[in-house]
């Protein structure tokens, strides 16, 4: 999430962090570009949005945009990680579900994250496994770290084992939080996040004052073979690619600011 402007409070950040990007989207470009082309009557406006909303619904496209975000990084094997101070599982894999009075959580798409954590906290290569209360304004439910230390514990992760940060909503505030949890200076963490959101999370994490290595899952890209299906447009393809402008950005902001 991106802090583009300051002087707001927390909460307010957090939406327009969230609106921001979508006003740089393909498709948003795209249907502004159409839109305009009608009004005015340009053909060439028209068909320019229409091209680039075809060329951004591409699996081709979007495949090779996922292999860019990712293609520092490669599967580890638990055997080859070093031994640190703590594990760290950043947030962002539970959806919240309404149940009666009550809610349940289901996994989404970065369930892998706190899976590595927990092989990680088993096989002994760090003495605690940090879980981040993660809750975005909109929230529903307890923080997500809360849902992950009963499953990291019914998984057989020694409940004492297990350190939850304060409440956060973004990488920032994580590393910040997590920074609250350990006294020695420069701490060497393990760091567990999906492939693709990594080098930002490193950035922000060894700007916090952390010696970082880096665990990679939750891996987007996949080996494939080239077929016609590659060059016909899909909504999933024009999702894919939207999420790597967001990502992109992202990695942007955080350069400039560290």
């Amino acid at each position: 999430m991106l802090y583009i402007f300051s002087g707001c409070d927390d909460a307010l950040m957090i939406y327009l962090n969230k609106i921001l990007p979508l006003l740089v989207s393909p498709l948003f470009f795209a249907g502004l570009l159409i839109l305009i082309g009608l009004l005015i009557r340009s053909r060439k406006l028209g068909l320019g949005g229409l091209a680039l909303l075809i060329l951004s619904s591409l699996p081709i496209v979007s495949k090779n945009s996922i292999n860019y975000l990712e293609k520092d990084y490669q599967p580890i094997d638990i055997s080859e990680v070093a031994v640190t101070e703590a594990i760290v599982v950043l947030s962002g894999m539970v959806r919240t579900i309404s149940h009666g009075d009550n809610y349940v959580y289901e996994w989404g798409e970065a369930s892998d994250r706190i899976f590595g954590g927990i092989d990680l906290a088993i096989n002994k290569k760090a003495p605690f496994l940090i879980l981040t209360r993660g809750q975005m304004p909109w929230s529903a439910g307890k923080p997500e770290g809360e849902h992950l230390q009963d499953v990291a514990i019914q998984f057989g992760v020694a409940p004492e084992n297990i350190l939850l940060t304060e409440n956060v909503e973004n990488t920032d505030q994580e590393a910040v939080a997590t920074r609250k949890l350990i006294n020695s200076d420069k701490p060497t963490i393990t760091l567990v996040t999906s492939a693709f959101h990594m080098p930002r999370a490193q950035l922000v994490f060894e700007a916090a004052g952390f010696q970082v290595v880096p665990f990679p899952v939750d891996f987007r890209s996949s080996e494939s073979r080239l077929t016609l299906l590659d060059f016909i447009p899909s909504a999933d393809a024009l999702r894919q690619f939207s999420f790597f402008i967001r990502e992109m950005i992202g990695r942007t902001y955080y350069s400039f600011k560290y």
